[in-house]
């Protein structure tokens, strides 16, 4: 039968990617420690903790352990030797990002840290193992052949990866890829004092309020939001009625993302601020667009989400300061969500990004040749 290619692999190394900017954030200020590297390792359970980051130090390993398991299984690996592996790549990783913790002043290396880290991976790579020896593993990629075609591994990352990017706030829901402004104030700052410090200005629409964003442009942008991952997933989806099962899926997904970030934010009594009658209409719009598209080939909607997507990142681009926000925004940077900013930012800024480099990709290449049957 003819070969597919995993999402475990590129995930795993995304995961790995994300714990170690999560990790280190915000790489700042790098000094020798006091003490040898490895005295953390002897230290008594700390004084001062907190439920929130022994659970966060658990369930954050977790997918690692799952995704690492789950491919070297695709690789032909023992499940055994699968297990192993698992656990000692976690567990490494969470040694080497305790050990460099001791070079950053805002970071405090924990034994308790690395034991909840190598719990969280065995915990995944036995969930992993688990599925494995049930089958679900086959049950999966045999769903998988009858909903989404062959090749479609980087696209299911994205679309994994869609929710986390929704986690860190948004100008409004759904609107990730605001990045642009970041990079244009951070190069203006560079060129200061310089002889090209006129070529580039400071963002400028940062100082306009925030009910100045016209109804008509946050429904544009909700909506788009919410079409973008619907598109992607029409490029690598087979047509027909399952489509619209995706279309419903993003939509009950962006919703619950939204509510926990916004739980996050400003707190569970206010999960459902962001539910709006304005909100609500932009996600009938997305919804009922995406229904409509949803019989277009798979190279057509690869093109119809590269257009959804540069739309998206242009509007978002214009989307003046919130007051709000930009508190939300201190809050992940300094509070309790440091663990999850570097992670969850990355994702949220470069998601659209990395997206249209897919698609461009995916527009360029042949189509898929007929399976060949093995030998």
């Amino acid at each position: 039968m003819a070969r597919t290619r995993s999402s475990a692999p590129p995930l795993a190394w995304l995961y790995a990617a994300l714990i170690v900017y999560a990790s280190l954030y915000p790489f700042g200020d790098w000094r020798v420690p006091p003490v040898a590297p490895w005295d953390f390792l002897l230290l008594p359970w700390p004084r001062w903790w907190t439920w929130f980051d022994l659970v966060s130090n658990l369930l954050g390993y977790v997918p690692f352990g799952a995704l690492v398991y789950g491919a070297l299984v695709r690789m032909r690996r023992p499940a055994g030797l699968a297990l192993g592996g698992a656990i000692a790549c976690g567990t490494l990783l969470s040694l080497a990002m305790e050990t460099l913790q001791n070079y950053l002043p805002q970071r405090v290396a924990s034994n308790v840290d690395l034991g909840l880290n190598a719990l969280g991976t065995v915990v995944g790579a036995l969930l992993g193992w688990t599925v494995h020896r049930l089958g679900w593993e086959a049950r999966w990629q045999g769903a998988r052949d009858r909903w989404f075609v062959r090749r479609s591994a980087g696209g299911l990352v994205l679309l994994v990866l869609w929710p986390i990017a929704l986690l860190f706030p948004t100008p409004v829901p759904l609107a990730v890829g605001q990045v642009l402004p970041l990079l244009q104030d951070t190069l203006a700052d560079a060129l200061q004092g310089t002889s090209a410090e006129g070529w580039v200005e400071p963002w400028s629409d940062g100082d306009v309020p925030w009910d100045a964003l016209p109804p008509a442009s946050e429904i544009a942008l909700i909506a788009l939001g919410l079409l973008a991952p619907c598109m992607i997933a029409f490029a690598v989806s087979q047509r027909g009625w399952r489509r619209l099962v995706l279309v419903a899926g993003a939509v009950a997904l962006g919703c619950a993302t939204t509510t926990v970030s916004t739980a996050l934010n400003f707190g569970p009594q206010h999960a459902f601020a962001w539910d709006t009658p304005g909100t609500m209409i932009a996600l009938a719009i997305g919804a009922v667009v995406a229904a409509l598209l949803a019989p277009v080939p798979r190279r057509a909607a690869a093109g119809l989400a590269l257009i959804a997507l540069t739309a998206l990142v242009l509007l978002v681009a214009k989307a003046p300061a919130d007051p709000y926000f930009a508190q939300s925004l201190h809050a992940w940077e300094q509070g309790r969500f440091i663990r999850f900013h570097g992670a969850a930012q990355w994702v949220g800024w470069g998601w659209p990004y990395a997206a249209i480099v897919y698609l461009l990709t995916l527009i360029a290449a042949r189509e898929d040749a007929p399976p060949r049957m093995d030998q």
